[in-house]
């Protein structure tokens, strides 16, 4: 008889995700009217609700939108979310960001964030790349509950920007984590 540990069940239920999110190749769906509506409504929030984020977007050759981040961990966890790339306020590209995490975590919360690319060099690379990773080079920028953004000068000259918001849910630890945004077709 086999034996199923919690390493063993955590790393197939991740498996079987990865199987599954290949399954559709999304061609004739209406995908990605769903995914720009929903960045629409993203972008609204955000520059209503943080008004200097508006600046940002003046300043930015181009606008990584991931309106919803769904994210569960329980010692190894997991997140994933489908977005838009938009130039010149244009979707040129889809993209979907898979998140993987290690460590003490238990919990699920959900959250939106958008990338400002603040230099053609940036964005560039972020294009040209086969799969995507979030690095040292992004500067990261979370709303606080008094409805601001802590953004300092210093972050306005990083050439990647993250704002993350909207977050509900709970999920608690310190672990190990990384983000990689792949071009998809919706």
């Amino acid at each position: 008889m086999n034996n199923l540990t919690r390493r063993g069940f955590a790393l197939t239920g991740l498996a079987a995700v990865g199987v599954t999110a290949a399954c559709g190749n999304g061609v004739g769906s209406n995908g990605a009217t769903e995914i720009d509506a929903r960045v629409d409504a993203t972008l609204a929030y955000l520059y209503n609700e943080y008004p200097n984020t508006v600046d940002l977007r003046n300043k930015a050759t181009g606008v990584l939108v991931m309106p919803l981040i769904t994210e569960a961990g329980f010692g190894f966890g997991g997140g994933y979310g489908r977005g838009a790339l938009r130039v010149n306020d244009t979707t040129v590209d889809y993209y979907s960001a898979t998140k993987g995490s290690v460590g003490f975590q238990i919990g699920a919360q959900q959250h939106a964030h958008v990338l400002f690319f603040m230099t053609e060099g940036a964005l560039g690379e972020f294009r040209r790349s086969n799969g995507w990773a979030a690095g040292a080079g992004v500067e990261y920028v979370v709303a606080n509950e008094g409805g601001d953004l802590s953004a300092e000068t210093t972050n306005l000259l990083a050439p990647v920007i993250a704002v993350v918001f909207g977050q509900a849910g709970l999920k608690i630890g310190a672990t190990l984590e990384g983000i990689k945004y792949s071009r998809i077709i919706p």
